[in-house]
């Protein structure tokens, strides 16, 4: 996943086998997890892990019109 992401993975992300097969590792077979969530339940500080959860894997959502 890290050659077809062209990049390291980070420490809070991991690798799904769809499959259920560990050693089926095609790309088709795999999905990038984020095991990653906010550290608290204030609306305030979802909203900021949301944010900063944009900014590393869709930033360019944060430029979409709502």
């Amino acid at each position: 996943m890290a050659e077809f992401l062209n990049r390291e993975l980070t420490l809070t992300e991991n690798i799904h086998h769809i499959n259920g097969d560990g050693k089926d590792n095609r790309i088709e077979n795999l999905e990038l997890w984020s095991i990653s969530q906010p550290p608290g339940q204030r609306v305030e500080d979802k909203i900021n892990w949301a944010i900063k959860f944009l900014k590393e894997y869709k930033p360019e959502a944060l430029k979409e019109e709502i």
